[in-house]
């Protein structure tokens, strides 16, 4: 383990402008003796970094594995149509992230960063279906040889703020982060129709480490 990730912090630098001012407006009140509204603050500070908590994630150790690019659960399994895979369609697994999950976006493979899309929209619920078309989203195409996978962020009810963290022609390995959105969001990844589905409407999973799909010419 190098030295950067064995004294990283397991907080997200993008809630640090959330968490600080939270944290030094408790410190006041409680300096000062208020101490009931140094407590609400408080534990509005202790939501927020659990909010961005970012746990590290080890990928397991399977051939042509495609793995999910967020925590929260399966909500959809189903046949899509989309231009950037064989005969325009695709498979789309969506994953809903709850205020509780980890939200920072993973990549499911390792690959270079084909295109990067941002799209204004609506902020609908990320559980209701018009979300995958209708919401602010930002697409992430990702390209290793023939084998293209898409990961679309999409803001929900609360979130108004998607984040990406990579760009055109980056490489990115497996489990990598690549993004998140902030409070309640919804993450979509488009895998091949011959990939053999390994997750299940309604299932938990972890981003960088729960397999979603298995790629037919290399599943164990």
């Amino acid at each position: 383990m190098d030295t950067e990730q064995r004294f990283r912090i397991p907080l997200a630098k993008e809630g640090l402008p959330f968490v600080v001012p939270l944290v030094g407006v408790t410190i006041a009140l409680w300096l000062i003796g208020w101490k009931i509204p140094a407590a609400i603050v408080g534990a509005a500070a202790l939501f927020v970094i659990y909010f961005f908590r970012d746990p590290e994630r080890k990928a397991p150790r399977i051939a042509g594995a495609l793995l999910s690019a967020a925590d929260g659960r399966v909500t959809a399994i189903e046949e899509v149509a989309h231009p950037a895979f064989p005969e325009s369609r695709a498979r789309r697994i969506s994953v809903f992230l709850s205020l509780f999950s980890v939200h920072i976006n993973r990549s499911p493979i390792a690959a270079q960063v084909e295109a990067v899309e941002y799209r204004p929209g609506e902020f609908f619920s990320a559980t209701r279906e018009e979300s995958a078309e209708k919401n602010e989203r930002n697409r992430i195409q990702l390209r290793n040889g023939p084998l293209r996978i898409v990961v679309d962020q999409i803001a929900g009810v609360i979130a108004r703020r998607i984040v990406c963290t990579c760009k055109v022609g980056d490489t990115v390995e497996q489990g990598q982060r690549i993004g998140l959105i902030r409070f309640g969001s919804r993450t979509d990844v488009y895998v091949p129709l011959d990939a053999e589905v390994r997750v299940k409407k309604g299932m938990k999973v972890r981003g960088g480490e729960t397999v979603l799909a298995v790629l037919p010419a290399v599943k164990e």
